[in-house]
C-alpha cells in the first residue's frame, strides 16, 4: 500500500492562536507530504511496500541496509505526524478523565507533576525531536523523548501522546522560545484521543 498524507479534522487556522495557519499549512503540506513521498520512494518494489506504518517500523533491524535509513527517518515523520494531528484539537485543553487520568495519578502522583515531567522532556530534547507519554510493554505509563523521527514504536512501547519539537514545528510563530510553544500546546490537546489510544 502506498502512504498518504492523512488529512486533518480541523483547518490549518483552527488551532489558532495556540498554533498559526501559516504552521500548520507549512507542517502539514510541505513538511509532512514529504515525509510521505520519500517513505514511498524507500520502499518502492521492496517486499516492504506492502506493510502498514506500523509494521514497518516494530521491526527496524529487518529492514535491508541499503533502505533502512530512508525508511526510518522518513516511515517515523510519516507515523509521528500522523499521531501528532490526532492529539491536536481546537477545543482541547483542560486535564484527562477517567481510565487515563488514573493511571496518570497513579504513575506520577498528579496531573501537574506529570505535566511538568512532559513539559520538561519537550523542553531539554537536544536539537529536534518529540517528547512522547508511552504504554510500555508491561503497561506502565512513561514519559520519554526521541531524536529526529525515531519513534517508541520501534523499541515496542505504544505512543498515546506526542508533542512535536522540531522547529519547523513552531519557528514561525514563537521563533526560539520552545517553552511557550510547549506551554501553548497544553490548550489544545484533544484528551479524548489520548485516552481512546490508552484503551487500545
Amino acid at each position: 500500500m502506498a502512504y498518504t498524507l492523512p488529512d486533518l479534522s480541523y483547518s490549518y487556522d483552527a488551532l489558532e492562536p495556540h498554533i498559526d495557519a501559516k504552521t500548520m499549512e507549512t507542517h502539514h503540506s510541505k513538511h509532512h507530504n514529504s515525509y510521505v513521498q520519500k517513505a514511498n520512494a524507500a520502499v518502492a518494489g521492496t517486499k516492504w511496500e506492502g506493510l502498514s506504518i506500523k509494521e514497518l517500523l516494530v521491526s527496524p533491524s529487518e529492514i535491508p541496509d541499503d533502505i533502512r535509513t530512508a525508511a526510518i527517518n522518513n516511515g517515523g515523520g510519516h507515523a509521528n505526524h500522523s499521531l501528532f494531528w490526532e492529539m491536536l484539537s481546537p477545543t482541547g485543553g483542560g486535564e484527562p478523565s477517567g481510565a487515563l487520568r488514573e493511571a496518570i495519578d497513579s504513575k506520577f502522583g498528579s496531573f501537574e507533576e506529570f505535566k511538568n515531567e512532559f513539559s520538561n522532556a519537550a523542553k531539554t530534547q537536544f536539537g529536534s525531536g518529540w517528547a512522547w507519554l508511552v504504554v510500555s510493554s508491561d503497561n506502565e505509563l512513561e514519559v520519554m523523548k526521541t531524536s529526529n523521527q525515531e519513534t517508541p514504536l520501534s523499541i515496542g512501547k505504544k505512543p498515546i501522546l506526542t508533542l512535536d519539537v522540531w522547529e519547523h514545528a513552531y519557528y514561525l510563530k514563537y521563533q526560539n522560545r520552545r517553552p511557550d510553544y510547549v506551554e501553548a500546546f497544553w490548550n489544545i490537546v484533544d484528551w479524548g484521543k489520548v485516552e481512546e489510544l490508552f484503551r487500545i
